[in-house]
């Protein structure tokens, strides 16, 4: 049998954004939808998630989720089965990256917090989808409902979290690692830093996508999801995808 999945979701983000992979995959496998807004430290927000989490899982962590993941790791590594990397990075933040995050604490302080959910809108979705009218609006909406005061806890969060890079090595749990080609947050070279590094890990890359590949690609996602979710005794696993552009 396939672990239970739990799923992580980036800043200013909630379960719609896995509402594809709900519908398509909650039959084969039990998906748990982690809350990800009531700490301000990596380390809590792991050790939370783990704590109401059978003892035995597999993490798909987003954006913000995959630095979550990677937590649960140090934390628990002999609990992870599988782990699913989306749009996210391994290293801490550089200080442009600090910058730019101290004044979204500053607009939210402010009460502008409105300001930061549009600013960041054109960075969630590829050129060809940012006039998409219900995608745009999904995003509004899942910012909205986080609200400022749980932003606040992310960013400070984020801006704290560790370098996993040295720990990348010791990964043993099956990591696969999904990309929109047009992500406007991270980069290709990211992913590939995070592959070379986890033994055995695949790189997908997804075209004409962005950050929300979830959302954009679903049927892309749900299949690659089906095939590396199962038991770990999968043929499948490990093997090696569309790499090309990996390294």
């Amino acid at each position: 049998m396939a672990s239970p999945v739990v799923l992580i979701a980036s800043q200013l983000l909630d379960g719609r954004l896995w509402a594809p992979q709900v519908e398509a995959l909650g039959s084969r496998f039990e998906l748990i939808i982690a809350d990800q807004t009531g700490h301000d430290t990596m380390a809590s927000m792991a050790s939370a998630i783990l704590a109401q989490a059978p003892d035995r899982i597999s993490i798909v962590g987003h954006g913000m989720g995959g630095f979550i993941a990677l937590e649960a790791l140090r934390q628990a590594p002999a609990r992870i089965d599988r782990l699913v990397l989306m749009s996210t990075l391994a290293s801490a933040d550089g200080p442009a990256q600090t910058a730019r995050r101290e004044g979204y604490l500053r607009l939210v302080d402010g009460g502008r917090f409105d300001e930061v959910v549009e600013e960041r809108l054109p960075m969630l979705l590829s050129p060809q989808r940012r006039s998409d009218e219900a995608l745009v609006a999904a995003a509004r909406t899942m910012a909205a409902e986080t609200g400022p005061e749980a932003f606040l806890r992310q960013q400070r969060a984020i801006m704290s979290r560790p370098d996993s890079r040295p720990g990348l090595g010791a990964i043993a749990s099956p990591t696969l690692i999904l990309f929109g080609r047009q992500d406007g947050i991270v980069t290709l070279a990211h992913q590939q830093e995070i592959q070379a590094a986890i033994p055995g890990a695949r790189l997908e890359i997804l075209e004409d996508c962005g950050h929300l590949l979830t959302l954009e690609q679903p049927t892309r996602v749900n299949a690659l999801l089906a095939e590396w979710l199962g038991p770990i005794s999968s043929p499948s696993a490990g093997s090696p995808g569309e790499a090309g552009d990996g390294g």
